[in-house]
């Protein structure tokens, strides 16, 4: 280990920034960040400064550095362009014991800033010693991810309650309270925002007598509702990742790719609950009760759906029936196929010179035929999205025409959006329906209607990979 990680209270201390630029405004920020008051020593201040200087904590010294200027400071920052200025700094703070660091030169420093992931009041700092700083930020932002914003609240939840735990439990027991407390629904609760719901489970959590026994789990049943995008498993969110990582189950749709599923805990239990035209592994009902039958025997589940689960996804009844019948569950918004299929084609759904409004509806056919509201449907200046429409494409091609549409307007369909086998199929309402026939299409597929499609040639950015 080439240095000691050690964490510095700052708060209300003198600290000294040597050098007047960009990046001597950035160690200034970091340090009244942290709390500190700061003086900063250049003939001139770089334009980065002047919001800084706005607080009372900073004072500007407008002359050249000598050796007892570092006199009285608790640490202090060099961040000049002038190597032998850095050195001075440097020399002088060591002589008299005063933690110093000089930006980009770790051979002079006695200590080094690391990349930082704030999560106040918990922080995680990652260092590669100097040698490195770009492959620090990198392994920082992979942090970033992995580690919620929440995480403070958790922090400041279990610093309230700290007092009370250390008099309930034994040392042995308080460290189990405390696994336990700081996942599962306490967790969840803290990382959504719901800080007096979290501050009332973890206070019965306390007074639980049922904690004596070992074997007892605060880590009950619950139900993750997570969208899981169209796709492409760089647009999960960071809760949906963290949940999945955390699931006992995984109850999952048809149009959840592999790449997306292949992201939850390896050994977490999978279960197939697709839904394809005319064949339902299992029918919605029973997902609902599965889900419920799941939760009441303390698993944390997991529900993937494709997309987002309120646009098209059923989520509503899944959830009508998991809080009919007292279960915890949280919905997890995800990247709907409209939007992330469309962004992946270079088919913006809205534009001012094209179309101000946008309209989603299921072209899913019912007996033979679409029982949509076609005269609303058919409206200049509007993006139509048809989801599930492959099967019927001529019959809504036809109607959009036979209500007022001219047969000239682009339509394009998507299959597989968002991943390395995407196809977007362009043409017209005239003409869409036979290119579709004559290029073996499967499903899932998206339809896009409207003036937007023409901007598809000179917007488009991803291409399926080789």
């Amino acid at each position: 280990m080439d240095f000691l990680p050690i964490f510095l209270d700052v708060r209300e201390q003198p600290c000294l920034v040597v050098g007047g630029g960009e990046v001597a405004a950035r160690k200034t920020a970091l340090l009244l960040r942290a709390g500190a008051r700061v003086t900063v020593q250049a003939p001139a201040l770089h334009a980065a400064f002047d919001a800084a200087l706005g607080a009372a904590r900073i004072e500007h010294r407008a002359a050249s550095f000598r050796d007892a200027d570092v006199i009285g400071y608790a640490l202090a920052i060099a961040a000049t362009n002038d190597n032998a200025v850095n050195r001075a700094v440097a020399a002088a703070a060591r002589a008299r014991r005063i933690p110093v660091n000089v930006v980009d030169q770790p051979a002079l420093c006695s200590f080094i800033m690391p990349s930082i992931i704030d999560r106040a009041p918990v922080i995680v700092a990652v260092s590669s010693g100097g040698a490195s700083p770009v492959l620090a930020r990198l392994l920082r932002a992979r942090l970033e991810s992995l580690i919620p914003a929440g995480y403070g609240r958790l922090a400041a939840l279990a610093a309230a309650f700290r007092d009370q735990v250390r008099t309930r439990f034994k040392p042995a027991a308080r460290r189990r309270f405390w696994e336990r407390a700081l996942q599962g629904p306490i967790a969840e609760l803290a990382f959504s925002g719901r800080d007096a719901e979290a501050r009332k489970a973890l206070q019965e959590a306390i007074d639980d007598t049922r904690l004596a026994d070992p074997r007892f789990s605060l880590t009950g049943g619950e139900v993750s509702l997570i969208g899981a995008g169209p796709g492409d498993p760089d647009l999960l969110t960071f809760r949906a990742l963290r949940l999945m990582q955390q699931a006992d189950v995984v109850v999952y749709d048809r149009l959840v790719s592999p790449p997306v599923l292949a992201l939850a805990r390896l050994d977490a239990e999978r279960i197939y609950a697709g839904k394809e035209r005319a064949r339902h592994t299992l029918p919605q009902e029973d997902i609902n009760h599965l889900l419920v039958r799941l939760a009441k025997a303390g698993k944390r589940v997991v529900r993937l759906k494709g997309g987002d689960p309120f646009i098209f996804g059923r989520g509503g009844e899944e959830i009508a029936t998991l809080a009919a019948e007292g279960i915890p569950f949280q919905v997890v918004p995800g990247i709907t196929a409209a939007a992330g299929c469309a962004s992946y084609a270079g088919i913006p759904l809205t534009h001012r010179d094209y179309a101000q409004s946008v309209v989603f509806v299921t072209g899913h056919l019912q007996d033979g035929s679409m029982n949509l509201n076609w005269p609303a449907l058919a409206q200049p200046r509007q993006t139509i999205v048809f989801y599930m429409g492959l099967l019927g494409i001529d019959i809504l091609c036809r109607q959009l025409v036979a209500h007022g549409l001219p047969a000239a307007t682009p339509a394009a369909l998507i299959q597989q959006g968002t991943t390395p086998q995407q196809r977007v199929l362009t043409g017209n309402l005239d003409t869409l329906p036979g290119i579709v026939r004559q290029s073996d299409v499967h499903a899932p597929t998206l339809i896009i209607v409207g003036e937007v499609v023409r901007l598809r040639d000179q917007l488009k950015w991803f291409e399926p990979a080789a």
